[in-house]
């Protein structure tokens, strides 16, 4: 359905210094790796595919999806986790949902429902003081 290699060549990473503890590493490294993918200019995608992603995806106004991963310490590590990431998204934006057939309750079930409630409602009706009027 996609195509790996052809959808990555269309990515564009971007490595960034990473928030958070770790000491002066973090500030010296570019760990954070930040994937953009411009969903309108791709000629791997077609017009269909397109108009799905853009409906169930949050894309910036120029329609270009961004993800990050700062999971790691590990550049590489986190470009792998994030191209996994990206095509997670993209298949489960683009799984076609089950349509469902709506059925009727059974009358079986109905009946069953019923006495059910009647058998209740005496047993409770029992419950209660005589009148002795």
């Amino acid at each position: 359905m996609l195509n790996h290699d052809a959808i990555l060549k269309e990515c564009v990473f971007k490595a960034t210094t990473s928030s958070g503890a770790g000491g002066q590493h973090v500030n010296k490294v570019a760990t954070r790796v930040e994937l953009y993918f411009n969903i309108e200019n791709s000629i791997h995608l077609s017009l269909r595919q397109k108009i799905k992603l853009k409906n169930k995806l949050k894309l910036t106004k120029e329609n270009v999806l961004v993800l990050s991963s700062q999971e790691t310490r590990s550049q590489f590590k986190n470009k792998s986790l994030i191209i996994k990431k990206l095509f997670f998204v993209l298949t489960s934006a683009l799984k076609v949902s089950k349509y469902r057939i709506p059925t009727k309750t059974p009358k079986s079930v109905k009946a069953k429902r019923l006495k059910n409630k009647k058998i209740n409602s005496e047993r409770k009706s029992n419950r209660q003081k005589p009148n002795l009027d």
